[in-house]
């Protein structure tokens, strides 16, 4: 289009002979860019319009417009040469038109490297889509053998003793009801709480069935063994890199919101929020499931134990989250014997909450 509008300004100075003002070619090509921009976007707009039953106004609107600039700009260096021309000749023209076309070129370089660079992207991306969804695929079989490894894991610590089966799952399941009340929502947080909850007394893999089985108090010496099992237990999870941040909950499970607890006697906020969320839970299943040498006591009994031991045992915010849920959770009890394997922090031959783990 540049070449055409040039050739007709400079035949029109060719053949009449006489000096144009520069200013007034540049100005011409302008227009005849603007002229040739309204004729051929028109028309092919038009033909655009019938066959596509499209508004000819929003056809040209939107397929057209943008090229209004790019023949304004073509019509203006037509316009320059034609000047040119007229004030050089042929050499001044030659000597535009060389920097030109080596401008023209070096931009279709840049624009055939940039598509280039695009496809390779393009390519690059759809690669890293493939590996992304092999690698999901894959963490989802890893995360699926790791559940089905820590599921097989707490039957295994139920086999010990059958009369605990669903003593472990009701737990956690309670505890993420707990936490997620008391405004915890990250998915990985509430993963590490159940988790713990789940794995909370695997220490006692350790513990001789002597002790672990025994149907009657414990003797001192017994019950500092059976203290050491959250310990133990500690040092087992945190072996496993997916259980690590579950661990802490294990270690901490048996700890007193007084500092009154076991293993490092931790006061307060000190204890990990996903172990004092875990103590209640883990303490109100104990109270109200039976066990070999004793009933279990009914939901509310075990209320107002809990509510008597908040602000010593319990993290009082917890236990205004345990009210909260506390009308859900009465009418679940199911009869599931409880097992020494499950005691919670206090002695057997006390069974009651409030005394200090000593």
């Amino acid at each position: 289009m540049a070449a055409f509008a040039a050739a007709m300004a400079i035949a029109g100075v060719a053949a009449t002979g006489i000096e144009q003002n520069p200013l007034a070619l540049v100005a011409e090509g302008a227009i005849a860019g603007l002229v040739i921009f309204a004729v051929t976007t028109t028309a092919v707009a038009g033909v655009v319009s019938i066959t596509t039953s499209r508004n000819f106004f929003a056809t040209h609107r939107a397929d057209f417009a943008w090229l209004l600039p790019h023949y304004v700009a073509l019509g203006l260096v037509a316009g320059a040469l034609s000047a040119v021309y007229g004030q050089l000749g042929v050499a001044g023209l030659v000597a535009l038109t060389i920097p030109l076309l080596l401008s023209r070129y070096s931009i279709k370089q840049v624009v055939d490297k940039t598509r280039d660079n695009v496809l390779r992207l393009e390519k690059s991306n759809q690669q890293l889509r493939s590996a992304y969804i092999e690698i999901r695929d894959m963490s989802e079989e890893l995360r699926d053998a790791y559940t089905g490894t820590l599921e097989s894991l707490v039957a295994a610590l139920d086999m010990r003793d059958q009369e605990t089966r669903g003593h472990s799952n009701r737990v956690a399941n309670h505890s993420v009801e707990l936490a997620r009340l008391l405004g915890l929502n990250d998915e990985e947080e509430l993963t590490m709480i159940y988790r713990g909850a789940l794995m909370h007394d695997v220490g006692k893999i350790g513990v001789p069935d002597a002790i672990l089985r025994k149907p009657g108090p414990l003797t001192d010496d017994e019950w500092l063994f059976m203290r050491k099992h959250p310990t133990m237990g500690y040092r087992i999870l945190a072996q496993v890199p997916y259980l690590r941040p579950a661990a802490r909950v294990v270690l901490a499970h048996h700890e007193r919101w007084d500092g009154d607890g076991y293993p490092r006697r931790l006061k307060g906020e000190a204890i990990p929020l996903g172990a004092r969320i875990f103590a209640l839970a883990d303490t109100y299943d104990a109270i109200v499931s039976d066990r070999p040498y004793r009933d279990g006591k009914s939901p509310d009994e075990a209320l107002k134990e809990i509510l008597r031991c908040a602000g010593s045992q319990f993290d009082p915010k917890v236990v205004e989250a345990f009210e909260a849920v506390f009308p859900g959770w009465r009418d679940e009890k199911d009869g599931h014997v409880a097992s020494p394997l499950y005691l919670p922090a206090w002695r057997r031959h006390d069974d009651a909450p409030g005394r200090a783990a000593g």
